[in-house]
């Protein structure tokens, strides 16, 4: 799935009651229902900094995206994320910012710029194409200073098919190495996002270990790599030891189970090992909850938050 589609089709899931009593529980991969979940109340935070996007519980909260936070804090939950949150208006993205300040809530990632999905930009060399994205993450910073985000999401588009895969590469992290230095002297941290061929072909940015070299030859503060478990399992499985391969350039992660994208316990990832082995290095940071709910309406979202709550951390 797209991002551009993304928050489309998750906020599609429609229909259903929820009843307190009778929220659907995390299914274990043969379908068998989960027991009872003994984890903390809804009233107290998770260990895990999970952030939630708008639209992931509309059914419980409402259209208002100041009453959806509300929702999310009443839940538990410390963060949000919203790959859109530039397209917002200044006075929305204000509204937000300081919702969330009352709330005490963190700002996840964004996206940062216009993504090339079918034609090259960034690798191949082209310079109008190369002003074109400084001048999205000069605007970037602005969005970020009144939203108080650290990280906004980077995908550096399309391959180009004519020229050797080195000369990208090259061509990429002189992109990279300019944006660092419009976002160093801010703080602010572009991570690289690797997407999966089998959801987005012909990207130029597929893997971890790419990323890693990327990363490594920018070698920058502001450029790390946003790991995207969803899309990593998908690539190249072996999450646990890729992590630890190149925990030093990881700032950020994102959620969504295998098959189908969507809450952990609903597919083949075994989230509960994953946090605990990513909380165990020392990440206390943001973990994107990018995906769909399993199930749809109110009840659904109650699903969501108990199979949150079944895998978040011990402590």
């Amino acid at each position: 799935m797209k991002r551009r589609d993304f928050l489309a089709a998750a906020g599609a899931a429609t229909g259903g009651t929820f009843l307190a009593g009778s929220a659907l529980r995390p299914r274990d991969l043969r379908g068998a229902e989960a027991p009872p979940s003994t984890a903390p109340s809804a009233a107290d935070p998770f260990r895990c900094d999970f952030a939630p996007h708008f639209g992931m519980f509309r059914h419980s909260a409402g259209d208002d995206l100041i009453g959806q936070l509300q929702f999310m804090a009443d839940q538990g939950f410390r963060s949000l994320e919203d790959n859109g949150m530039k397209g917002r208006t200044v006075a929305e993205q204000e509204r937000i910012a300081t919702e969330m300040a009352r709330l005490d809530m963190r700002m996840g990632v964004f996206v940062a710029h216009t993504i090339h999905w079918t034609e090259p930009n960034l690798a191949g060399g082209d310079p109008d194409k190369r002003a074109e994205f400084l001048a999205e993450i000069r605007e970037s910073v602005d969005v970020a200073r009144r939203v108080n985000a650290t990280w906004m999401t980077v995908v550096p588009g399309h391959v180009d098919l004519r020229l050797h895969p080195d000369y990208q590469t090259a061509h990429v992290v002189e992109s990279l190495r300019q944006a660092s230095a419009i976002l160093e002297p801010h703080g602010l941290v572009m991570v690289l996002e690797p997407l999966n061929p089998r959801d987005h072909p012909g990207l130029f940015l597929k893997g971890i270990p790419q990323a890693y070299q990327i990363c490594r030859a920018v070698d920058s503060p502001a450029c790390k790599i946003l790991d995207d478990l969803y899309h990593q399992q998908i690539t190249e499985g072996n999450l646990i030891p890729n992590i630890d391969a190149a925990w030093d350039e990881i700032a950020y992660f994102q959620i969504g189970d295998n098959p189908g994208r969507r809450e952990p316990t609903t597919g083949e990832i075994n989230y509960q090992n994953v946090f605990q082995h990513i909380w165990d290095k020392g990440f206390r940071g943001i973990l994107g909850m990018e995906h769909g709910n399993a199930h749809p309406g109110e009840e659904g979202e109650r699903a969501v938050i108990e199979a949150y709550r079944s895998v978040d951390v011990a402590g």
